[in-house]
């Protein structure tokens, strides 16, 4: 019986021992999830503010192009629409939503840049390849912050699978749920045909 209360008392030790260094995992991780996503929200809102002066800088020289400039500002008024928080993440739709309007502005914005090129003054306007360059950097910096996203996603998303973070979720915090990452697209995933 001595024993089997020394057993037990061993046991019993290991699993506080257990939680008491694994108890501020889960909301140190959801606080990265929460700032990374920030980090995101933030480039894309970035974008969508350079957007205007951008569609503005073409009209003045591609007033003919207006269906491409009506498909940019439009696709940039439907990611407005959409507002994803952070507390939102773990909902595959919502986040799926996001997702598809962002890729459709991204797609509307490629399209822009070709019909630059059939302007070569534009081309050589100082606004506009202030603003391209801008963009650029922007859609640089929104691949990183995706890339950041990703990743703090994935050790949040481990802590509540694996062991033993995932005891101290189901006990401490039953409310956490596996957070929705980046997927690329169907038309992302299809390599660019090159006519040569």
């Amino acid at each position: 019986m001595k024993a089997f209360l020394i057993g037990l008392s061993v046991i019993v030790i290991a699993i506080i021992a257990l939680i008491a260094t694994n108890i501020n995992n889960v909301p140190k991780l959801d606080e990265n999830v929460k700032a990374s996503w920030s980090q995101v929200q933030n480039q894309y809102k970035r974008r969508a503010d350079l957007i205007p002066n951008l569609v503005s800088t073409v009209k003045a020289y591609a007033s003919h192009e207006k269906s491409t400039l009506t498909e940019v500002t439009q696709a940039r008024a439907n990611v407005g629409k959409i507002n994803l928080t952070p507390e939102m993440l773990s909902n595959p739709q919502l986040f799926q939503q996001f997702q598809q309007a962002q890729g459709a502005l991204s797609s509307a914005l490629s399209k822009l840049m070709l019909v630059v090129e059939r302007y070569p003054e534009l081309k050589a306007n100082k606004n506009f390849l202030a603003l391209q360059s801008q963009l650029e950097g922007t859609e640089n910096r929104i691949s990183v912050a995706r890339r950041d996203y990703i990743e703090t996603v994935r050790l949040y998303n481990l802590e509540l699978r694996t062991f033993p973070g995932k005891i101290v979720a189901a006990i401490i915090y039953p409310e956490a749920q596996v957070k929705e990452t980046f997927t690329a697209s169907p038309q992302e995933q299809e390599a660019p045909k090159v006519n040569f």
